[in-house]
């Protein structure tokens, strides 16, 4: 019969400290302070996006598409309502006083109510396609929240280089982070863009906090890669999207007032400054206009997003893949029809509320996006010359935003103060039971 030999003294502390500590490593850390936070750069494995559609005259034939690829709602529940799955013109007509949808060239498009959320018509609301810089809305609704409008942001190379349509921000130079969203959503500025999603810590930072907005607003279709729109490998949104955009920025009071700006100075270097022109023309000739946000590059063609309020009622209309130069007139016919038609027709669907901080970070795009890396723009942003003064706003949903953006996990502060306070007191405990171990104590037992 074989005897058991029981562990030492020492040895049973010992082990009873190296299962504490595994313990104490199980623990959710405490969220890191806003400054220190950093955006994951990885790439999800096999991810693909849909190839950007092109736009076929009224009555053509829709371009073939991968199906299934890169879409909102493949295998699962669309959002907004299954019937914006639709790529084609989505509409449902009153039995009477009907009034037909305008054809127009454009390959997607939402009308939608902001207030109550109803999609009223729309075609291909979930396809794919390049933003432009319809993007900088969402840079707005990401960047608005977590930077103070007087703080500075001092310009670095990479700001400053970026091409085209800019205001000319001055390397080393400091500017107001309220002119620079004036810049951003007046004329357009990518050099602003760039300054503003570095005023966050990294220009990294800046386009994870996007990416993690756009899944809080449940804007599935959108990855985001750079901050002032411009083209990227792996970016794309949706007309659906641009909705939702629109739909939060309109409930800034900051940004509401910039858009309905028609003309302001911009502090460009010393005592010399230049006059910015809201490029909205339609803010001065279409009656209830609010503003509006124009995108354009060779690939993307004309993105638009117009905001517009008539007895009492806000609709958004926003477009993609639009003959360049008609945007405003399509988008004007599309507005005429919306407030027409609003509670006449029945809706095809809805605008998504946004989620619950919580449940938003840990909430992937549809098609399994993650908030993605900027690419080697986002490492030369981040070299020592970059500063940003008075960047981050105190408030607890500021520090969550960008924690979140960072994919750090948060626990509550009485949480985190009481994991801590025991942690000090088993690892005072271990302490003592090692040393008892090492100089003999009670003899083990039988």
């Amino acid at each position: 019969m074989s005897k058991t030999t029981r562990p030492s003294g020492p040895l049973l502390a010992r082990r009873g400290a190296v299962a504490t500590a595994a313990a104490l490593l199980a623990l959710p850390p405490l969220a890191a302070p806003p400054a220190l936070a950093r955006a994951a750069t990885g790439r999800p494995a096999g991810a693909t996006h849909r190839a950007i559609p092109q736009r076929t005259p009224s009555g053509a034939a829709a371009p073939a598409r991968a199906r299934g690829a890169g879409r909102t709602g493949v295998g699962t529940a669309v959002v907004g309502g299954p019937e914006l799955a639709g790529r084609g013109v989505i509409v449902h007509y009153p039995a009477h006083g009907a009034r037909r949808l305008p054809p127009v060239h454009a390959s997607s498009y939402v009308i939608a109510d902001a207030g109550t959320g109803q999609v009223l018509a729309a075609k291909d609301p979930h396809g794919h396609f390049l933003p432009a810089s319809t993007l900088k809305v969402l840079t707005a609704d990401a960047l608005m929240p977590v930077l103070r409008p007087d703080a500075t942001v001092v310009t670095s190379a990479l700001a400053a280089d970026v091409t085209p349509n800019k205001v000319g921000l001055v390397k080393g130079h400091s500017y107001q982070v309220s002119d620079l969203f004036q810049a951003l959503l007046l004329i357009s500025a990518n050099d602003a863009a760039v300054a503003l999603a570095q005023a966050t810590g990294s220009y990294r930072q800046g386009v994870a906090l996007m990416n993690a907005e756009a899944r809080r607003l449940q804007a599935d279709d959108t990855v985001a890669k750079r901050p002032n729109g411009l083209n990227a490998k792996g970016q794309h949104t949706s007309a659906y999207d641009l909705a939702l955009f629109a739909r939060q920025a309109l409930t800034m009071p900051a940004f509401r007032k910039i858009e309905a700006t028609r003309v302001t100075k911009f502090p460009l270097y010393r005592k010399s400054s230049v006059k910015l022109w809201n490029q909205n023309t339609m803010l001065g000739t279409y009656p209830g206009d609010l503003g509006g946000k124009i995108g354009w590059t060779t690939q993307s063609e004309a993105t638009f997003i117009a905001w517009a309020r008539r007895g009492g009622h806000t609709l958004i209309v926003t477009l993609m893949h639009c003959v360049p130069l008609t945007e405003m007139t399509v988008a004007t016919k599309l507005l005429n029809w919306g407030f027409a038609m609003d509670g006449k027709v029945t809706p095809v669907g809805t605008l998504a509320r946004p989620l619950p901080a919580g449940v938003a970070a840990a909430h992937p795009a549809a098609d399994g996006s993650q908030p993605a890396s900027p690419g080697p723009q986002g490492a030369a942003a981040q070299h020592p010359g970059h500063q940003a003064t008075g960047a981050h706003q105190p408030g607890d949903q500021r520090a969550v935003r960008l924690t979140q953006a960072a994919g750090v996990p948060t626990i509550s502060l009485t949480a985190g103060i009481g994991a801590l306070v025991l942690a000090a007191l088993v690892a005072g405990g271990i302490v003592v039971l090692l040393r008892r171990g090492r100089g003999g104590g009670s003899p083990p037992g039988p």
